[in-house]
């Protein structure tokens, strides 16, 4: 399985695993110096004292040894571990430390290593008991003490390492954790990013819906006064009248998007004008009206519809009932196409005649509008060439399709099919 390297130990926290290690070192000396050292009454030749001395300042020595070994027990935790647990066949003091290591090597929960070291100390505790304790003065050899010394090893080698099973498994768990929650925050504040990406594309192409109808009717009226030279005072009078109304109703509309950008600041907006303006199909009259004031002729088909309740008439005349039925989704998707279709017919075809149809045809409702292509622009009016592009992707949104070019006939076309929602 896949080990994670342990992160670096805190000084505090080496310090005090070191103080354990050298504690236990110290009081399983100690026990070893009360075992091994004669009673008073026990009377000990000179040569066999000396020879205990020694075994218990060896003992003493790879305990020291074994502590030394220690910090290098993250970079090498099964050879530190194999190493401080042969040293304990000799030295009671180097217990301590092989605990220490057994413990570390178990965090990296390597199966391998642990049953080799598991041999090891199996080894180290029956050597202890039938070779090295016989072998001192006063030391007798018994099988049954081997075997008791092996198991006890054994058991306290398994603590070791199922305890460091354990460590090494929480360790992993809070570093899954911890990765868990780093990767939340990183795809929440993708999320965010993404949302505001959405948000400002929806305004942009709001404040393009809004602005360029209004805008172009502005730059129509203007051009106007720029060459017609035979007006009438009260007809330019008029034309600026109206001037004046578009650029001040783009002003408010503007102002309603922008309310978006810093809904709830009153000192811009107030709440009820908060959200951009959402027309629908509803208002697709005042749409023909404003056109047609500008020079721009349109002929509306709506026969195919569906009528409203009771077989009323929806011809040209009297369309508001069919109008009314569209879903409020499918209507402000249509109305926006045809504001942008009937804005781009007045910049690149002036004057010309506009042919608009709306129909259902099975569960879609389709859009087409239809202008001769031989007018020339006016001047002052630029376009960044987006607006089709904006009603593609506002179509595809809905679910629909748009499409747009010269038809045989050499009038440019513009055709959404868009799911009727039922």
């Amino acid at each position: 399985m896949p080990v994670t390297a342990p992160r670096p130990l805190r000084r505090w926290s080496r310090i005090w695993r070191y103080l354990v290690a050298a504690g236990v070192a110290l009081v399983l000396w100690f026990a070893v110096a009360f075992d091994l050292l004669p009673r008073d009454d026990v009377v000990m030749p000179d040569e066999a004292v000396g020879a205990l001395g020694a075994a218990m300042l060896l003992d003493l020595l790879f305990g020291v040894v074994s502590l030394a070994l220690l910090p290098l027990r993250r970079r090498f935790p099964t050879a530190i571990a194999a190493v401080t647990g042969a040293l304990s066949a000799l030295s009671g003091a180097a217990v301590g430390a092989a605990i220490l290591a057994a413990v570390s090597m178990g965090t990296r929960r390597r199966w391998g290593g642990a049953v080799g070291v598991g041999a090891v100390w199996l080894a180290a505790g029956a050597v202890y008991e039938g070779v090295y304790r016989p072998a001192l003065p006063g030391g007798e050899a018994s099988t049954a003490y081997a075997l008791a010394a092996s198991a006890v090893a054994l058991a306290v080698y398994a603590a070791c390492v199922a305890t460091g099973f354990y460590i090494g498994a929480r360790r992993e768990l809070l570093a899954t954790l911890q990765e868990r929650a780093e990767t939340a925050e990183r795809e929440q504040a993708l999320r965010a990013e993404a949302a505001r990406d959405a948000e400002r594309t929806r305004i942009a192409r709001e404040m393009h819906d809004v602005l360029a109808h209004r805008i172009s009717l502005v730059a129509m009226h203007a051009g106007a006064l720029t060459y017609r030279t035979d007006l009438t005072p009260a007809e330019t009078a008029g034309t600026a009248a109206i001037i004046e109304e578009n650029a001040h109703s783009a002003l408010i509309e503007l102002r309603q998007v922008l309310g978006v950008l810093r809904a709830g600041a009153p000192d811009l907006v107030d709440d009820a004008e908060a959200e951009p303006p959402q027309p629908s199909l509803r208002e697709l009259r005042a749409l023909l009206a404003e056109t047609v004031e500008a020079g721009t002729p349109v002929h509306l088909d709506i026969a195919s519809l569906p009528g409203p309740p009771g077989g009323a008439p929806t011809d040209a005349g009297s369309d508001a009932g069919a109008l009314a039925l569209l879903p409020v989704t499918l209507s402000r998707t249509a109305f926006r196409i045809v504001q942008e279709a009937l804005t781009n017919a007045r910049k690149h075809a002036p004057g010309a005649a506009v042919a608009l149809r709306l129909a259902r045809e099975g569960t879609r409702l389709t859009v087409e509008v239809r202008n001769a292509t031989t007018g020339q622009a006016p001047r002052g009016v630029p376009g960044a060439g987006l607006g089709l592009t904006g009603l593609e992707e506002r179509a595809s949104l809905a679910g629909g399709v748009l499409t747009h070019g010269v038809d045989d006939a050499g009038a440019f076309l513009v055709t959404a099919s868009l799911p009727w929602e039922h």
